[in-house]
């Protein structure tokens, strides 16, 4: 299937998506959209409304702008460990590009080490950086466990997202307590008792 995709690599700075502090040309482009859906954009209310959108905006979509090398390699450690590293019930809040609505949740992540470990905060960081982005679930899922993979060369990575999707529950079909779960095992993940393990430690 071909879908179109913003693409930032590791070592992009960020700069062809770079927002100034006001927001650039989306105060204008807020503004705008107040109008077009029948409000008055000049009431007291919504004066400053453009201003503080764009500046949502650029936290929300920070993830364009960090490099993940610089993020990841004066984090990694040579450690004589081998064992499953898990951080679990991470939170993140990522926008769906499909309706530029929320969605959020917890993210699972766990490696078998192969002479180098990460710093857990590290961990959090990298599931930031890719979940503040325009995002499907799907693709976030296996970009974290992707980058795991390439950058620390472990003997395996798995990745579960558990996600609450607005565009589900404020539109559409409305389900107010569906939650979708995505998967990315990799590597020694792949096997079924490690995978059982995996599932079965993100549970307790």
């Amino acid at each position: 299937m071909n879908e179109r995709r913003i693409e930032i690599s590791s070592h992009d700075s960020g700069e062809k998506f770079a927002m100034s502090e006001n927001g650039g040309k989306l105060p204008a482009i807020i503004k705008d959209l107040l109008a077009a859906v029948g409000e008055d954009p000049e009431r007291e209310g919504l004066l400053e409304t453009p201003k503080r959108v764009a500046k949502a905006w650029r936290y929300f979509t920070e993830g364009y702008r960090e490099d993940i090398d610089t993020l990841l390699n004066d984090a990694l450690y040579t450690v004589p460990y081998s064992e499953m590293v898990i951080v679990r019930d991470i939170d993140f809040y990522s926008l769906c590009e499909h309706h530029l609505l929320p969605f959020f949740g917890k993210c699972h992540v766990a490696y078998i080490p192969k002479g180098k470990v990460i710093g857990l905060s590290k961990v959090a960081r990298l599931v930031e950086v890719f979940s503040r982005r325009l995002q499907v679930q799907e693709r976030m899922t296996v970009e974290i466990a992707e980058t795991l993979q390439v950058k620390l060369k472990p003997l395996g990575v798995g990745v579960v997202v558990e996600a609450q999707h607005l565009c589900m529950m404020m539109r559409g079909v409305q389900k107010q307590n569906s939650e979708a779960v995505t998967s990315s095992l990799l590597g020694a993940f792949q096997d079924q008792k490690v995978r059982m393990e995996f599932l079965e430690l993100i549970k307790k």
